[in-house]
């Protein structure tokens, strides 16, 4: 059997008869190779594993001969591709290096493509100009015709189909699923990151980010020392802040001024007395008609029952300087906060009233369309210190206080000018 050779005279005449109808870098002449000492030809082979059972693995070969173009190249195993190379003149280097593509990200694009531009510069660049150029050439050249215009439903060529699964290992997820319910599903799926995050914690994942990598991640910060994802997770150091002194205020003492009417007496804060007994409460509150100088009165959690709020809601129907009201924390049932609510319409002059965090948290439907009724009425209040749960009960409240926010700086605006 005689060895194949590039330079034989057969093959110059093959390449002579086609070089005119090949592209430049395809017409390259190689010289003369000497004769490699070759085995075999061996065509490659493609080894696909065949499981067949849990304990043993069987593998079967395919084999497919390497052809471009329809011709077979297993002739050109043995042949050394730096001999061929180093044949070549710099020239002809050039040009099979246009039409390789090193696919080298390292590269410079200028370098990775095979344009080469040979013109020289017209002039220093020129962004905006270079930018006009291009639109005005894309717009002015024509759009190639499609060879097979786009069908919608048409299928062209062999479609993928993926291959069927094994048997076991579909049983061993149906062996792992846990059926968590279409609601609990749709919540997992729709979730967010954030959502997820404050799940795992509830469910107690140690692994997840404490308090300071979140917040360093959300404000792109570096994470401290030890804290990173690769650090231990733990917890947040808590911050010690001083209890609040006592409040020392002297109940006799200020019902006493609240009676005499002592003009120095503007601010009464009887907050978190816990001693106080509904004598000296209903003392304080009978002596409010009769003060022209109070303007702010605190009893948040002094254990004031219905039977006192009532008395109070009688007693700010009949004042005439006080301005802020705060019974919030108490024993007060929501129809008498309707009362007191209430009694703010006599009473023209307080502007901010709480009531928050009493006995019952929910006032209820009924009771929260009566206190909105009241407060839409009311045209001096522009604070209201209330928890209503319905979405047009608060809507209505804040518009209307907002109605009188901006009626009363209108007001001022106009004494100002």
């Amino acid at each position: 059997m005689s060895e194949p050779s590039l330079s034989s005279s057969s093959e110059d005449s093959k390449r002579s008869s086609i070089s005119s109808d090949l592209p430049e870098f395809q017409c390259i002449k190689l010289k003369h190779v000497p004769k490699v000492k070759r085995r075999a030809p061996q065509p490659p082979t493609q080894t696909l594993p065949l499981r067949k059972t849990s304990s043993t693995t069987k593998t079967s070969s395919l084999t497919a001969p390497a052809k471009l173009y329809g011709k077979d190249l297993s002739e050109y195993d043995d042949v050394d591709v730096e001999t061929l190379l180093a044949q070549l003149s710099p020239e002809e280097i050039n040009i099979l290096a246009k039409e390789v593509d090193p696919d080298d990200n390292f590269l410079p694009p200028d370098q990775r493509c095979s344009y080469e531009c040979t013109k020289d510069p017209t002039g220093p660049l020129n962004r905006k100009k270079l930018i006009e150029h291009i639109n005005k050439q894309a717009i002015e050249t024509p759009d190639q015709p499609e060879f097979e215009p786009y069908v919608k439903g048409t299928v062209r060529g062999k479609k993928w189909v993926p291959p069927p699964r094994d048997q076991r290992d579909v049983e061993a997820e149906e062996k792992i699923a846990i059926d968590l319910g279409d609601e609990y599903e749709s919540a997992l799926k729709d979730a967010t990151q954030e959502e997820i995050i404050d799940l795992a914690a509830i469910l107690g994942f140690h692994s997840m980010m404490n308090q300071d990598q979140y917040h360093a991640s959300l404000l792109n910060k570096g994470q401290p020392v030890g804290m990173g994802w690769d650090g231990i997770t733990k917890s947040t150091q808590q911050k010690v802040y001083p209890m609040d002194p006592p409040n020392d205020t002297d109940v006799e003492e200020s019902i006493r001024r609240v009676k005499d009417d002592d003009e120095k007496l503007i601010d009464l804060n009887l907050n978190n007395i816990k001693n106080i007994s509904e004598e000296k409460l209903e003392q304080l509150i009978n002596a409010l008609p009769g003060n022209e100088h109070l303007e702010v009165l605190s009893l948040t959690n002094v254990g004031l029952t219905d039977k006192l709020a009532l008395l109070l809601a009688e007693a700010i129907e009949k004042s005439k300087t006080l301005r802020v009201l705060n019974v919030e924390t108490n024993f007060i049932s929501p129809p008498v906060i309707v009362k007191l609510v209430q009694a703010l319409l006599k009473c023209r002059t307080i502007e901010e009233f709480r009531a928050s965090n009493q006995r019952s948290q929910v006032l209820g439907n009924k009771i929260e369309m009566e206190i909105t009724d009241l407060v839409e009425k009311n045209t001096s209040l522009l604070r209201l210190g209330l928890h209503l749960e319905f979405n047009d009960a608060r809507h209505r409240v804040a518009a209307h206080l907002q109605r009188n926010i901006d009626r009363i700086r209108v007001q001022r605006l106009n004494q100002r000018k």
